[in-house]
């Protein structure tokens, strides 16, 4: 008998835990981002970064394409960082206040009306992947934010600046991860 209770309590908690209470489905709330997708050329995502966009070639931005932004986006930002860097995560370029109706970015332009900020080099505007030689094959991890807003950054903001101004206001994001090395 008692076993049977537990049973039944345990498939009451599982159906009622598995419905909206037979209201309309919640709304995401706005700092829940759905995916957008950000695709290159260049390489596939898990892709070896082309030479030529690296500080080992012309240091080009890649080409990029994007689909699946939001219909009501403001604005579009990107963040392309290495997470494998010997003293934590380094951006090498930061952009912001990209037109949403962007498709496609090609190689080594400046997004047309977009703010480039200060990246970990110290430099504005893209630098390529350069990591030490030596060093197993790191990790760029190039993120696209759809914003609600566009932004009011200061043209030398950092990436924390950038993060800290897309934290409540970001729609949808898509990211886009290629691996370089020096041997």
């Amino acid at each position: 008998m008692r076993r049977s209770w537990v049973i039944a309590l345990a498939a009451t908690a599982a159906v009622t835990g598995c419905g909206d209470g037979g209201g309309r489905a919640a709304a995401p709330s706005p700092t829940a981002a759905r995916r957008l997708t950000v695709t290159s050329s260049a390489y596939a995502d898990g892709g070896t970064v082309p030479r030529r966009d690296t500080c080992d070639g012309a240091g080009l931005s890649p080409p990029l394409a994007l689909t699946g932004v939001p219909a009501h986006t403001a604005a579009l930002a990107l963040l392309l960082r290495d997470r494998d860097a010997p003293h934590g995560t380094f951006t090498h370029w930061l952009v912001w206040d990209i037109d949403p109706h962007t498709t496609r970015l090609p190689a080594g332009e400046h997004p047309r009306g977009a703010t480039e900020g200060r990246n970990d080099f110290g430099k504005t505007g893209y630098s390529g992947p350069c990591p030490p030689r030596g060093d197993r094959p790191h990790r760029y991890v190039l993120t696209v934010y759809a914003v609600d807003r566009r932004l009011s950054l200061a043209a030398d903001a950092s990436s924390a600046d950038l993060l800290r101004s897309l934290s409540g206001h970001t729609l949808a994001v898509g990211t886009l991860t290629g691996r370089y090395g020096r041997g």
